[in-house]
Protein backbone atom coordinates (compact mmCIF):
# COMPACT_ATOMS: atom_id res chain seq x y z
CA UNK A 1 0.00 0.00 0.00
CA UNK A 2 1.60 3.34 -0.73
CA UNK A 3 1.46 5.52 2.28
CA UNK A 4 2.75 8.38 3.86
CA UNK A 5 5.69 6.07 5.44
CA UNK A 6 6.68 3.52 3.94
CA UNK A 7 4.71 0.11 4.68
CA UNK A 8 7.54 -2.29 5.22
CA UNK A 9 9.44 -0.12 7.12
CA UNK A 10 7.04 0.67 10.05
CA UNK A 11 5.68 -3.36 9.55
CA UNK A 12 9.06 -4.26 10.14
CA UNK A 13 9.87 -1.63 13.14
CA UNK A 14 6.27 -2.62 14.80
CA UNK A 15 7.34 -6.43 14.64
CA UNK A 16 10.65 -5.70 15.71
CA UNK A 17 9.38 -4.04 18.96
CA UNK A 18 7.10 -6.99 19.15
CA UNK A 19 4.18 -4.62 19.57
CA UNK A 20 1.60 -6.77 17.89
CA UNK A 21 -1.95 -5.70 17.45
CA UNK A 22 -0.92 -2.82 19.82
CA UNK A 23 -3.05 -3.92 23.20
CA UNK A 24 0.00 -4.22 25.34
CA UNK A 25 1.36 -0.84 23.94
CA UNK A 26 2.38 2.12 25.93
CA UNK A 27 2.71 5.39 25.35
CA UNK A 28 6.81 5.28 25.79
CA UNK A 29 6.41 2.30 23.23
CA UNK A 30 4.33 4.16 20.92
CA UNK A 31 7.09 7.45 21.59
CA UNK A 32 9.91 5.15 20.65
CA UNK A 33 8.41 3.37 17.90
CA UNK A 34 7.65 7.23 16.42
CA UNK A 35 11.08 7.78 17.05
CA UNK A 36 12.54 5.25 15.14
CA UNK A 37 10.04 5.36 12.40
CA UNK A 38 11.27 9.42 12.12
CA UNK A 39 14.83 7.95 11.94
CA UNK A 40 14.28 4.99 9.29
CA UNK A 41 12.55 7.05 6.75
CA UNK A 42 13.73 10.23 7.25
CA UNK A 43 9.80 11.51 7.68
CA UNK A 44 7.99 13.49 10.11
CA UNK A 45 5.53 11.69 12.55
CA UNK A 46 3.31 14.38 14.48
CA UNK A 47 3.22 13.34 17.59
CA UNK A 48 -0.24 13.69 19.03
CA UNK A 49 0.12 10.74 22.16
CA UNK A 50 2.29 12.35 24.29
CA UNK A 51 0.30 14.94 27.11
CA UNK A 52 3.73 16.98 27.40
CA UNK A 53 3.32 20.56 27.57
CA UNK A 54 4.79 22.13 24.37
CA UNK A 55 4.90 26.01 25.03
CA UNK A 56 7.42 27.94 26.48
CA UNK A 57 6.80 28.89 30.18
CA UNK A 58 6.93 32.44 31.66
CA UNK A 59 9.72 34.73 32.36
CA UNK A 60 7.91 34.99 35.77
CA UNK A 61 8.71 31.37 36.35
CA UNK A 62 12.58 31.27 35.07
CA UNK A 63 13.55 34.44 37.20
CA UNK A 64 12.10 33.76 40.35
CA UNK A 65 13.53 29.86 40.07
CA UNK A 66 16.95 31.86 39.30
CA UNK A 67 16.93 34.26 41.92
CA UNK A 68 16.20 32.12 44.75
CA UNK A 69 18.97 30.04 43.48
CA UNK A 70 21.27 32.58 43.85
CA UNK A 71 19.69 33.56 47.22
CA UNK A 72 20.82 30.36 48.46
CA UNK A 73 17.99 28.16 48.83
CA UNK A 74 19.70 25.49 46.94
CA UNK A 75 21.75 24.91 50.35
CA UNK A 76 18.52 24.64 52.58
CA UNK A 77 15.59 22.00 52.82
CA UNK A 78 12.30 23.32 52.51
CA UNK A 79 9.65 22.99 54.99
CA UNK A 80 8.20 19.78 54.35
CA UNK A 81 4.37 21.45 54.18
CA UNK A 82 6.33 24.20 51.58
CA UNK A 83 7.53 27.34 51.71
CA UNK A 84 5.27 30.28 53.16
CA UNK A 85 5.87 32.30 50.21
CA UNK A 86 3.76 29.35 48.06
CA UNK A 87 1.62 28.49 50.90
CA UNK A 88 0.32 31.62 50.64
CA UNK A 89 0.33 32.17 47.17
CA UNK A 90 -1.67 28.97 46.66
CA UNK A 91 -4.04 30.21 49.19
CA UNK A 92 -4.73 33.64 47.83
CA UNK A 93 -5.05 31.76 43.86
CA UNK A 94 -7.47 29.23 44.91
CA UNK A 95 -9.67 32.46 46.60
CA UNK A 96 -9.15 34.20 43.09
CA UNK A 97 -9.87 31.68 40.41
CA UNK A 98 -12.44 29.21 42.26
CA UNK A 99 -13.84 31.49 44.69
CA UNK A 100 -12.82 28.72 48.11
CA UNK A 101 -11.41 29.78 50.53
CA UNK A 102 -8.33 27.41 51.83
CA UNK A 103 -5.59 28.38 54.62
CA UNK A 104 -2.39 28.79 53.78
CA UNK A 105 -1.06 25.76 56.07
CA UNK A 106 -3.82 23.65 54.12
CA UNK A 107 -1.63 24.33 50.94
CA UNK A 108 1.38 21.52 50.37
CA UNK A 109 3.18 21.71 47.43
CA UNK A 110 4.49 18.77 46.05
CA UNK A 111 6.81 17.44 43.40
CA UNK A 112 4.31 17.14 40.41
CA UNK A 113 0.69 16.46 40.97
CA UNK A 114 1.56 13.14 40.39
CA UNK A 115 3.32 12.70 44.10
CA UNK A 116 0.78 14.99 45.33
CA UNK A 117 -1.86 11.81 44.26
CA UNK A 118 0.42 9.27 45.34
CA UNK A 119 0.58 11.03 49.12
CA UNK A 120 -3.37 11.24 48.57
CA UNK A 121 -3.67 7.34 47.91
CA UNK A 122 -1.10 6.28 50.38
CA UNK A 123 -2.90 8.42 53.06
CA UNK A 124 -6.34 6.72 52.46
CA UNK A 125 -4.94 3.67 52.75
CA UNK A 126 -4.21 3.93 55.97
CA UNK A 127 -6.61 6.12 57.07
CA UNK A 128 -9.77 4.19 56.41
CA UNK A 129 -10.53 0.74 57.55
CA UNK A 130 -12.04 -2.14 55.76
CA UNK A 131 -15.70 -3.12 56.44
CA UNK A 132 -18.77 -5.16 55.71
CA UNK A 133 -18.75 -3.86 52.09
CA UNK A 134 -15.20 -5.31 51.74
CA UNK A 135 -11.48 -2.89 51.52
CA UNK A 136 -11.33 0.66 51.05
CA UNK A 137 -11.61 1.63 47.47
CA UNK A 138 -10.84 4.63 45.47
CA UNK A 139 -13.64 5.04 42.71
CA UNK A 140 -12.01 6.90 39.14
CA UNK A 141 -14.21 8.48 37.25
CA UNK A 142 -13.04 7.35 33.81
CA UNK A 143 -11.60 7.87 31.33
CA UNK A 144 -8.54 8.69 32.63
CA UNK A 145 -5.06 8.96 33.84
CA UNK A 146 -3.72 5.65 34.15
CA UNK A 147 -0.84 6.22 35.80
CA UNK A 148 -3.05 7.17 39.15
CA UNK A 149 -4.56 3.43 38.89
CA UNK A 150 -0.84 2.21 38.23
CA UNK A 151 -0.18 4.28 41.84
CA UNK A 152 -2.91 2.75 43.71
CA UNK A 153 -1.96 -0.38 42.82
CA UNK A 154 1.75 0.08 43.49
CA UNK A 155 0.26 1.32 47.06
CA UNK A 156 -2.09 -1.86 47.28
CA UNK A 157 -5.25 -0.09 47.63
CA UNK A 158 -8.55 -1.57 45.44
CA UNK A 159 -9.43 0.70 42.84
CA UNK A 160 -12.52 0.55 40.63
CA UNK A 161 -14.02 2.85 37.40
CA UNK A 162 -16.95 4.59 35.94
CA UNK A 163 -16.88 5.31 32.42
CA UNK A 164 -18.68 8.64 32.19
CA UNK A 165 -19.94 8.25 28.49
CA UNK A 166 -23.58 6.83 29.43
CA UNK A 167 -23.94 8.95 32.40
CA UNK A 168 -23.85 12.35 32.89
CA UNK A 169 -26.06 14.98 34.68
CA UNK A 170 -28.83 13.15 37.40
CA UNK A 171 -27.90 9.78 35.36
CA UNK A 172 -24.02 10.42 36.70
CA UNK A 173 -24.91 11.06 40.43
CA UNK A 174 -27.48 8.41 40.62
CA UNK A 175 -25.02 5.98 39.00
CA UNK A 176 -22.13 6.98 41.37
CA UNK A 177 -24.96 7.13 44.74
CA UNK A 178 -25.39 3.10 43.25
CA UNK A 179 -21.65 2.02 43.41
CA UNK A 180 -21.07 3.85 46.62
CA UNK A 181 -23.82 2.24 48.70
CA UNK A 182 -22.60 -0.86 47.76
CA UNK A 183 -18.65 -0.28 47.82
CA UNK A 184 -16.45 0.47 50.72
CA UNK A 185 -15.22 3.72 48.46
CA UNK A 186 -12.80 5.91 50.57
CA UNK A 187 -12.11 8.20 47.63
CA UNK A 188 -13.37 9.28 44.14
CA UNK A 189 -11.10 10.71 42.21
CA UNK A 190 -11.41 13.08 38.43
CA UNK A 191 -10.05 15.43 36.49
CA UNK A 192 -11.73 18.44 35.32
CA UNK A 193 -11.15 18.98 32.53
CA UNK A 194 -10.90 15.41 31.89
CA UNK A 195 -8.01 13.94 30.42
CA UNK A 196 -8.67 12.50 27.94
CA UNK A 197 -12.32 13.38 27.01
CA UNK A 198 -12.02 16.91 27.62
CA UNK A 199 -15.66 16.75 29.06
CA UNK A 200 -16.43 19.53 31.89
CA UNK A 201 -18.12 18.60 35.48
CA UNK A 202 -20.87 21.25 35.82
CA UNK A 203 -22.03 22.70 38.60
CA UNK A 204 -24.94 21.03 39.53
CA UNK A 205 -22.99 17.27 38.78
CA UNK A 206 -20.33 18.53 41.45
CA UNK A 207 -22.70 19.22 43.82
CA UNK A 208 -24.35 15.63 43.61
CA UNK A 209 -20.59 14.17 44.37
CA UNK A 210 -20.08 16.43 47.15
CA UNK A 211 -23.74 15.76 48.61
CA UNK A 212 -22.62 12.26 48.23
CA UNK A 213 -19.08 12.92 49.95
CA UNK A 214 -21.21 14.41 52.56
CA UNK A 215 -23.41 11.50 52.88
CA UNK A 216 -21.16 8.51 52.63
CA UNK A 217 -18.23 10.68 53.95
CA UNK A 218 -15.62 9.81 51.74
CA UNK A 219 -13.41 11.95 50.28
CA UNK A 220 -13.18 13.73 46.65
CA UNK A 221 -9.85 14.10 44.77
CA UNK A 222 -10.00 17.19 41.86
CA UNK A 223 -7.36 16.50 39.63
CA UNK A 224 -7.01 20.08 38.22
CA UNK A 225 -4.25 19.23 35.81
CA UNK A 226 -5.75 21.93 33.33
CA UNK A 227 -7.01 24.28 35.29
CA UNK A 228 -9.79 26.64 33.56
CA UNK A 229 -8.87 25.57 30.46
CA UNK A 230 -12.43 25.29 29.52
CA UNK A 231 -12.46 27.90 26.85
CA UNK A 232 -15.76 28.10 26.69
CA UNK A 233 -15.70 30.76 29.46
CA UNK A 234 -13.40 33.55 30.51
CA UNK A 235 -11.79 31.93 33.91
CA UNK A 236 -8.99 34.25 33.79
CA UNK A 237 -9.90 37.12 35.73
CA UNK A 238 -9.28 37.15 39.39
CA UNK A 239 -11.64 37.21 42.31
CA UNK A 240 -14.73 37.42 39.74
CA UNK A 241 -16.75 35.18 38.26
CA UNK A 242 -16.85 32.91 36.58
CA UNK A 243 -14.56 31.04 38.35
CA UNK A 244 -13.41 27.34 37.86
CA UNK A 245 -15.98 24.58 38.80
CA UNK A 246 -15.24 22.60 41.78
CA UNK A 247 -16.49 20.45 44.17
CA UNK A 248 -15.31 22.44 47.21
CA UNK A 249 -18.12 24.55 47.49
CA UNK A 250 -20.37 21.61 48.18
CA UNK A 251 -18.30 19.39 51.05
CA UNK A 252 -15.44 19.94 53.46
CA UNK A 253 -14.50 16.58 52.03
CA UNK A 254 -12.23 17.63 49.54
CA UNK A 255 -8.31 17.90 48.06
CA UNK A 256 -7.33 20.04 45.07
CA UNK A 257 -4.38 18.84 42.88
CA UNK A 258 -3.08 22.32 41.36
CA UNK A 259 -0.47 21.53 38.67
CA UNK A 260 2.19 23.41 37.61
CA UNK A 261 2.74 21.34 34.41
CA UNK A 262 -0.34 22.60 31.89
CA UNK A 263 -1.78 25.51 32.66
CA UNK A 264 1.75 27.11 33.82
CA UNK A 265 4.03 25.33 30.92
CA UNK A 266 6.15 24.62 33.95
CA UNK A 267 6.43 20.84 33.86
CA UNK A 268 9.90 19.78 33.82
CA UNK A 269 10.68 20.81 37.24
CA UNK A 270 7.83 19.07 38.73
CA UNK A 271 5.83 21.35 40.88
CA UNK A 272 2.47 21.13 41.95
CA UNK A 273 0.14 22.28 44.88
CA UNK A 274 -2.31 19.60 46.96
CA UNK A 275 -5.11 22.12 48.98
CA UNK A 276 -6.66 20.53 51.75
CA UNK A 277 -9.84 21.55 52.63
CA UNK A 278 -9.57 23.83 56.25
CA UNK A 279 -12.04 20.94 58.17
CA UNK A 280 -10.31 17.73 56.28
CA UNK A 281 -6.65 19.12 57.35
CA UNK A 282 -7.53 18.98 60.76
CA UNK A 283 -9.58 15.90 61.00
CA UNK A 284 -8.03 13.11 63.18
CA UNK A 285 -8.20 9.57 61.79
CA UNK A 286 -8.20 7.01 64.19
CA UNK A 287 -6.21 4.49 62.14
CA UNK A 288 -3.47 7.15 61.42
CA UNK A 289 -3.30 7.89 65.09
CA UNK A 290 -2.75 4.23 66.09
CA UNK A 291 -0.46 3.01 63.68
CA UNK A 292 1.72 6.40 63.16
CA UNK A 293 1.36 8.76 66.68
CA UNK A 294 -0.10 11.85 63.88
CA UNK A 295 -4.17 11.40 63.36
CA UNK A 296 -4.83 14.46 62.10
CA UNK A 297 -4.80 13.88 58.45
CA UNK A 298 -2.96 16.99 56.61
CA UNK A 299 -0.55 16.86 59.67
CA UNK A 300 0.07 13.44 58.00
CA UNK A 301 0.14 14.10 54.84
CA UNK A 302 2.73 16.90 55.23
CA UNK A 303 5.04 15.80 58.08
CA UNK A 304 4.49 12.12 57.56
CA UNK A 305 4.28 11.40 53.78
CA UNK A 306 6.26 14.50 51.78
CA UNK A 307 8.92 13.96 54.76
CA UNK A 308 9.63 10.57 53.91
CA UNK A 309 8.94 10.49 50.17
CA UNK A 310 11.47 13.50 49.42
CA UNK A 311 11.86 15.62 52.39
CA UNK A 312 9.57 18.22 51.03
CA UNK A 313 8.95 20.11 47.11
CA UNK A 314 12.33 21.24 45.35
CA UNK A 315 12.97 24.92 47.29
CA UNK A 316 13.68 26.74 44.11
CA UNK A 317 10.25 25.65 42.13
CA UNK A 318 8.16 26.63 44.48
CA UNK A 319 10.04 30.41 44.39
CA UNK A 320 8.54 29.38 41.10
CA UNK A 321 5.36 28.41 41.21
CA UNK A 322 4.79 30.74 43.80
CA UNK A 323 5.99 33.65 41.62
CA UNK A 324 3.20 32.68 38.56
CA UNK A 325 0.51 32.79 41.10
CA UNK A 326 1.29 35.90 42.57
CA UNK A 327 1.65 37.86 39.35
CA UNK A 328 -1.75 35.63 38.19
CA UNK A 329 -4.01 36.91 41.89
CA UNK A 330 -2.42 40.34 41.23
CA UNK A 331 -4.04 40.63 37.12
CA UNK A 332 -0.54 41.50 36.18
CA UNK A 333 -0.15 38.17 34.12
CA UNK A 334 -3.16 36.73 32.42
CA UNK A 335 -1.83 32.52 32.74
CA UNK A 336 -4.35 31.28 30.19
CA UNK A 337 -3.37 33.58 27.36
CA UNK A 338 -0.63 31.45 26.12
CA UNK A 339 -2.14 28.47 26.71
CA UNK A 340 -5.47 29.01 24.49
CA UNK A 341 -3.17 28.20 21.52
CA UNK A 342 -4.10 24.32 22.45
CA UNK A 343 -7.61 24.98 21.48
CA UNK A 344 -6.62 26.75 18.17
CA UNK A 345 -4.82 23.50 17.26
CA UNK A 346 -7.94 21.26 18.72
CA UNK A 347 -10.52 23.51 16.75
CA UNK A 348 -8.11 22.78 13.54
CA UNK A 349 -7.44 19.21 13.86
CA UNK A 350 -11.07 18.50 15.08
CA UNK A 351 -11.87 20.17 11.69
CA UNK A 352 -9.73 17.98 9.47
CA UNK A 353 -10.65 15.25 10.81
CA UNK A 354 -14.34 15.26 11.00
CA UNK A 355 -14.25 16.50 7.69
CA UNK A 356 -12.44 13.15 6.77
CA UNK A 357 -14.83 10.66 8.52
CA UNK A 358 -13.72 10.41 11.55
CA UNK A 359 -15.81 11.32 14.63
CA UNK A 360 -15.55 12.34 18.48
CA UNK A 361 -15.99 9.17 20.60
CA UNK A 362 -16.76 12.09 23.86
CA UNK A 363 -18.91 14.29 21.47
CA UNK A 364 -21.04 16.69 23.97
CA UNK A 365 -21.25 18.10 27.79
CA UNK A 366 -24.54 17.98 27.95
CA UNK A 367 -25.90 18.52 24.82
CA UNK A 368 -23.42 21.02 24.37
CA UNK A 369 -20.24 21.05 22.52
CA UNK A 370 -17.26 20.11 24.24
CA UNK A 371 -14.68 22.78 24.41
CA UNK A 372 -11.23 22.96 22.13
CA UNK A 373 -8.52 22.41 24.52
CA UNK A 374 -5.16 20.32 25.29
CA UNK A 375 -6.59 16.61 24.52
CA UNK A 376 -9.83 15.36 22.76
CA UNK A 377 -11.29 11.75 21.26
CA UNK A 378 -11.84 10.81 17.84
CA UNK A 379 -12.84 6.87 16.41
CA UNK A 380 -12.67 5.79 12.64
CA UNK A 381 -15.69 3.96 11.30
CA UNK A 382 -15.27 0.05 11.25
CA UNK A 383 -12.13 0.36 13.02
CA UNK A 384 -11.41 -0.68 16.78
CA UNK A 385 -9.17 1.73 18.79
CA UNK A 386 -6.28 -0.50 18.38
CA UNK A 387 -6.43 -1.10 15.04
CA UNK A 388 -6.75 2.74 14.43
CA UNK A 389 -3.41 3.23 16.50
CA UNK A 390 -1.56 1.16 14.59
CA UNK A 391 -3.02 2.01 11.07
CA UNK A 392 -2.20 5.79 11.96
CA UNK A 393 1.10 4.83 12.43
CA UNK A 394 1.54 4.22 8.44
CA UNK A 395 0.16 7.71 7.65
CA UNK A 396 2.85 9.43 10.20
CA UNK A 397 0.54 10.00 13.17
CA UNK A 398 1.08 8.53 16.28
CA UNK A 399 -2.05 8.85 18.94
CA UNK A 400 -3.18 6.62 21.95
CA UNK A 401 -5.82 3.98 22.47
CA UNK A 402 -8.72 4.74 25.00
CA UNK A 403 -8.97 1.33 26.61
CA UNK A 404 -5.84 1.90 28.08
CA UNK A 405 -7.57 4.76 30.11
CA UNK A 406 -10.61 3.21 31.57
CA UNK A 407 -12.71 4.19 28.94
CA UNK A 408 -15.68 1.01 27.63
CA UNK A 409 -15.55 3.22 24.74
CA UNK A 410 -13.66 2.38 21.07
CA UNK A 411 -11.18 5.44 20.25
CA UNK A 412 -8.09 7.13 20.24
CA UNK A 413 -7.07 9.96 22.47
CA UNK A 414 -5.40 13.08 20.86
CA UNK A 415 -2.83 15.69 22.44
CA UNK A 416 -2.28 19.25 20.81
CA UNK A 417 1.17 20.02 22.70
CA UNK A 418 3.12 19.49 19.62
CA UNK A 419 0.78 20.52 16.79
CA UNK A 420 3.14 23.45 15.54
CA UNK A 421 1.48 25.53 12.71
CA UNK A 422 4.22 24.14 10.47
CA UNK A 423 2.63 20.76 10.38
CA UNK A 424 -0.75 21.50 9.13
CA UNK A 425 -0.89 20.90 5.61
CA UNK A 426 1.13 17.68 6.45
CA UNK A 427 -1.80 16.40 9.30
CA UNK A 428 -3.92 17.27 6.49
CA UNK A 429 -2.78 15.47 3.87
CA UNK A 430 -2.57 12.51 5.71
CA UNK A 431 -5.48 12.31 7.23
CA UNK A 432 -6.82 12.91 3.17
CA UNK A 433 -4.62 9.90 2.15
CA UNK A 434 -5.83 8.04 5.24
CA UNK A 435 -9.81 8.03 4.73
CA UNK A 436 -9.34 7.86 0.42
CA UNK A 437 -8.11 4.31 1.32
CA UNK A 438 -10.62 3.79 3.10
CA UNK A 439 -13.74 4.48 0.93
Amino acid sequence: MNTPLDYDIVTEAINEMDLGDFSEATIRDIQSLSRLLEERTGQPVIHLEMGVPGLKPSDIALKAEQEALANGCATIYPPNGGIPRIKNAASEFVKAFIGVDIDPLCCIPTTGSMQGTFATFTIWRHAFSANEKGEPTVLFINPGFPVQTTQCDVIGIRHIGLDIHDYRGEALIAKLEEIVSKENICGIVYSNPNNPSWVCFNEEELEGIGQLANKYDFIVLEDLAYFAMDFRRDLSHPYQPPYQATVARYTDNYMLSVSGSKAFSYAGQRIGVCCISNKLYHRVYPNLQNRFGVGEFGNFFANRLMYTFSSGTTHSVQHAMAALMEAATSGTYNFLDDVREYGRRAKFMKEVLLANGFYLVYDNDLGSPLADGFYFTVQYPGMNDLELTRELMYYGIAVYPLDTMGSTQQGVRVCTSFFADSLRDIFRERIEAFHTHRK
